[in-house]
């Protein structure tokens, strides 16, 4: 892959809606340093998918930059990831296979998405693939070990009280069949929408199958918090409810 200036992608949002299975969505707010890398990246690896970013009215140059890599930009109204992501999903107009949730902020690396995709192609009891940060094969950079323990505690909480058992239940990087997700309508407003997504995905009667995955340092400022972990707590228990 071509390191330094973005590239654009080869078609206008139009034709690469028609010709492309997947759709790329991706909550951004103030990541002017990582989209650019992490939009070139996917395009990289998926040869020209559909962008669709929903901001959440940034200060600096995402969408700017979102846009030279010709993603289709949605300004959003609310506020949260969950929020965004809820927002794109509704009005994404979007007829494909499979929809790639995938961080902003280059954490993620690209180059993991398409074994995935080749997990739903290959089992159509899979309904959505994860990538899972905590593993033996891959090194974790850049996450604090306070986000670790908390991330791996939520994670605990998460199987023993929801019965959905993932060893990254949080994680930011996912391929999820279109027709299972299509018509969805989440309650959750932050980042406890992965909680409320694989709840959604198993009550469906779908699988769903996590691959290791390696995990950068991000790029720009941090936005995941304390309050964020409570956000996720409360949406762990409301879904046992």
């Amino acid at each position: 892959m071509r390191k330094g200036i973005w590239r654009s992608a080869s078609n206008l949002w139009g034709l690469k809606q028609k010709r492309s299975p997947y759709l790329v969505i991706m909550a951004a707010l103030n990541e002017e340093q990582g989209i650019g890398p992490t939009i070139e990246e996917v395009n990289f690896f998926l040869n020209n998918p559909a962008f669709l970013v929903i901001d959440g009215n940034s200060k600096d140059r995402t969408i700017e930059i979102a846009k030279s890599c010709d993603a289709k930009i949605l300004e959003q109204k609310g506020r949260g990831k969950g929020d965004a992501i809820c927002f794109g999903i509704e009005n994404a107009d979007f007829d494909g296979k499979y929809a790639i949730m995938i961080d902003s902020d280059f954490t993620y690396p690209a180059e993991f998405i398409p074994e995935m995709v080749r997990i739903l192609e290959e089992d159509p009891d899979v309904g959505m693939v994860c990538g899972n940060r905590f593993n033996d094969k891959f090194k974790i950079q850049g996450m604090e070990r306070k986000f670790l323990v908390g991330n791996k505690i939520l994670a605990f909480i998460h199987n023993f009280f929801n019965g959905v058992n993932l060893k990254d239940p949080l994680t930011g990087l996912r391929v999820i069949r279109w027709d299972a997700i299509k018509n969805w309508k989440p309650k959750s407003l932050g980042f406890d929408i992965e909680v409320e997504l694989n709840h959604f995905i198993e009550k469906q009667g779908y699988r769903i199958v996590e691959i290791p995955i390696g995990l950068r340092r991000r790029l720009g400022k941090k936005k995941l918090g304390i309050l964020d972990g409570l956000s996720i707590f409360k949406r762990i228990v409301l879904k046992t409810i």
